[in-house]
């Protein structure tokens, strides 16, 4: 039974102008939803390559997509190499690419993955397991002002200052209720109906420790230079930072093309109603020209 729920996939669909036997590349794979949505409305014979830099997400979900056969590729690469991935695997100029550049449920899901402040796990962050730096690392070993730097340019955390010295002076933190101890010294425990007092700080590290914000700089720009002509390109966040560089990038793009959203795309109620993780998503849509 597939339970997972992708975000504003009635709009992807409609701003990739999805065609039957079009080329498509979802470089964020996740728990696969848009992908078998894109698989379904190419049918017969259009072809889906799909990227995650976590190995776990492919492996969890590729038995469940074997009947799309050859017209599915999964192949395990961080988006922003995507020129390098689509040409090796026959995916040049594609009619279309998305990205949902949101943390999947299933990492926030999973503790040993030490994403969220709401699970006690070890304090990893790293999307991909192999790359060597890790959340621990950072505050551990990294002064207070390069951490305060990083909470405030990451998570936009106001009190950044006396977090930083507060995650000093707590050392050594090794596990997520280390950290959000640190955070509540300063800035008290939850309060009903606010956002948790440590989202911000979870969000600047996991940032940091992926370097979500440089690969998306890239992927865009390299994004804009595979597509064919008139081809597409959608871009889901959930957060600010990231919503203004795709909003400035399709507003000053490196490649002649138009921005399709005049004004950023967000969920109706009844889609927050089912699936409450499209509340903060935000949708902008590009075409080259």
């Amino acid at each position: 039974m597939h339970t997972h729920i992708p975000v504003l996939v009635e709009e992807v669909m409609r701003f990739l102008a999805v065609q039957p036997g079009g080329h498509y590349i979802d470089a964020t794979f996740g728990a696969g939803g848009h992908t078998r949505e894109l698989l379904s409305r190419t049918s017969p014979d259009g072809r889906v390559l799909a990227l995650d830099r976590d190995e776990s997400a492919i492996e969890a979900e590729r038995p469940g997509l074997q009947s799309f056969g050859s017209r599915l590729v999964l192949a395990r690469a961080n988006f922003r190499d995507i020129t390098s991935v689509a040409e090796a695997h026959g995916f040049a100029a594609p009619d279309g690419i998305l990205a949902d550049i949101g943390v999947s449920s299933m990492m926030l899901d999973d503790s040993e993955r030490g994403f969220s402040f709401m699970r006690e796990g070890p304090l990893d962050m790293r999307m991909d397991v192999d790359q060597p730096q890790t959340a621990a690392d950072v505050v551990n070993t990294f002064s207070e002002k390069e951490i305060a730097n990083i909470l405030f340019s990451f998570g936009e955390e106001r009190r950044s200052r006396p977090i930083a010295s507060s995650i000093v002076r707590s050392r050594p933190l090794t596990r997520t209720t280390d950290l959000v101890r640190a955070v509540e010294r300063v800035l008290g425990g939850r309060r009903f109906g606010k956002i948790h007092p440590a989202t911000r700080t979870f969000q600047a590290l996991r940032i940091f420790v992926n370097d979500e914000l440089g690969s998306l700089q890239s992927f865009l720009d390299s994004s804009m230079a595979a597509l064919r002509p008139r081809g597409r390109l959608v871009i889901i966040s959930f957060h600010s930072l990231e919503d203004r560089i795709v909003k400035n990038k399709f507003r000053s793009p490196s490649i002649p093309g138009v921005a399709l959203t005049k004004k950023v795309i967000v969920a109706a109620e009844e889609e927050i109603h089912r699936n409450p993780r499209a509340r903060s998503a935000k949708l902008r849509a590009w075409e080259k020209s």
